[in-house]
């Protein structure tokens, strides 16, 4: 266990953990004993439950760090692991980079501060000036993961990118790729369908804007035309308005599709000609992307409705159920109540005993009796869209809500497996949740292609 005040390596003292970081992660501020300078500290532990794509990921940040040289972006300082007998009985791996000191964006709208249009003009140039830096690199780099928590302003006016968790040098990539990363409301569609490229950093970049002018959540804003709609919300020079639609459009052929122009055309004042929407684009940016041979899924879809039907996954169900320390908590309390109750009884009643384990025994059987046999049926039409859950031939869950109220489809890693998200106004909608990822994809696809024929 890492405590404040430990010496960690010979050289760093760890002062007070940053934020709120998943698990198996930690952050720490922390003081460099050679040097007397304030440093980040990102540990990762390594356990048994960690997928391998997290230690790919934290070794790439290390590596893609090191090699980046730009005022704006935290320097790499160190990488190293921690024996188990310093971590707490795991091993950890730790990645040292400069303190940024000031506040992240999103603290600040925490605290209730308002971003002035002027303000919000001058933070999306100086993000757009590092990301030209990282974009223009041999290979390009993506950040993938910007929003206002990953950007830190100083005393000075001045904003810093950090946190490249997500980082991806984009020559590694090839044909389409599974390893989702990014954040739910500010990461483009083609992101989650494994296939980044610079142009999503630029949606990310005026998700986080629209967040800093609206101060709302992007996901919970409506959606028109497949755009964000934020224009109600708040009085902009028209030509920004355009501007920030302009890297918002969640076609990436629509797109503005590199930093510099972007830069080029905020720093002018103008928005860029519209393409003429009648020309076929010479070659889809997103990879059309093919029901996997495995599969079992069934989609029947027209111009009027989407019908999909989910099979059972039998036992696969029961081995993927969530249990959390609630969870375990709440049996472990329970089984203790029941040994307390059943004890006595059996010693003095021993028929009544037998009958209530057999009652349990019972209902536990037809718990796993149904739950292996769950079927869902998700259809939409022009109006609405609906959820349908059976098993054994009762139906015994219907979700439904109007289409117009859908904000976005996302796919989202949950463990090992991914599910597919659908946002609403007022309402998160969730199916499956032990697709594999090229499964995943390609249903959320298919999904947003009925919904966005264009």
């Amino acid at each position: 266990m890492l405590n404040s005040g430990q010496i960690i390596q010979d050289r760093y003292q760890l002062q007070s953990q940053c934020g709120r970081t998943a698990t198996g992660r930690q952050t720490w501020l922390a003081i460099d004993r050679q040097t007397q300078e304030k440093v980040i500290i990102k540990l990762l532990a390594f356990s048994p439950q960690m997928a391998w794509e997290e230690l790919k990921l934290f070794e790439r940040e290390a590596q893609v760090l090191q090699a980046l040289n730009h005022p704006r972006i935290p320097h790499y300082r160190d990488y190293f692991s921690l024996d188990q007998s310093v971590g707490g009985g795991l091993p950890w791996f730790g990645l040292v980079q400069d303190y940024i000191p000031g506040s992240s964006l999103q603290d600040l709208l925490d605290q209730g501060h308002r971003f002035t249009e002027s303000q919000v003009k001058k933070i999306a140039k100086d993000i757009l000036k590092i990301l030209i830096y990282l974009h223009e690199l041999s290979p390009p780099v993506l950040h993938r993961d910007i929003k206002p928590s990953n950007l830190i302003l100083d005393d000075s006016e001045q904003i810093y990118l950090v946190d490249f968790g997500a980082v991806q040098a984009q020559a590694s990539v090839t044909g389409v790729t599974f390893t989702v990363v990014g954040t739910s409301g500010y990461a483009p569609l083609e992101q989650f369908w494994g296939r980044a490229v610079a142009a999503s950093d630029l949606y990310a970049l005026g998700a986080t804007l629209i967040h800093l002018l609206t101060n709302t959540f992007p996901a919970d804003l409506p959606q028109k035309e497949a755009r964000i709609h934020f224009q109600d919300r708040i009085s902009l020079n028209p030509n920004f308005v355009h501007w920030i639609e302009q890297i918002t459009e969640i076609s990436l052929e629509k797109r503005l599709q590199t930093s510099r122009e972007a830069l080029e055309l905020l720093k002018a004042g103008k928005i860029r000609p519209q393409k003429n929407q009648n020309m076929t684009p010479q070659r889809a940016l997103i990879k059309k992307l093919n029901q996997p041979f495995y599969s079992t899924i069934n989609v029947d879809y027209t111009p009027e409705h989407l019908k999909i039907y989910l099979p059972p996954k039998g036992f696969g169900k029961l081995f993927n159920l969530e249990i959390g320390c609630s969870h375990l908590l709440i049996l472990y309390f329970g089984f203790g109540f029941f040994l307390s109750i059943c004890i006595p009884m059996f010693l003095s009643n021993p028929l009544l005993f037998w009958f209530l384990c057999s009652l349990l025994f019972v209902s536990g059987f037809l718990w796993i009796f149904f739950l292996t046999d769950e079927k869902t049926w998700v259809e939409f039409d022009h109006t609405q869209f609906r959820i349908l859950r059976k098993s054994r031939g009762i139906q015994y869950r219907l979700l439904s809500a109007s289409l117009s109220d859908i904000i976005g489809v996302f796919m989202e890693k949950k463990r090992s497996k991914y599910e597919i998200v659908i946002r609403t106004t007022s309402q998160t909608y969730r199916i499956g949740e032990m697709f594999v990822a090229e499964e995943c994809a390609w249903l959320t696809q298919k999904i947003q292609d009925w919904l966005y024929p264009h």
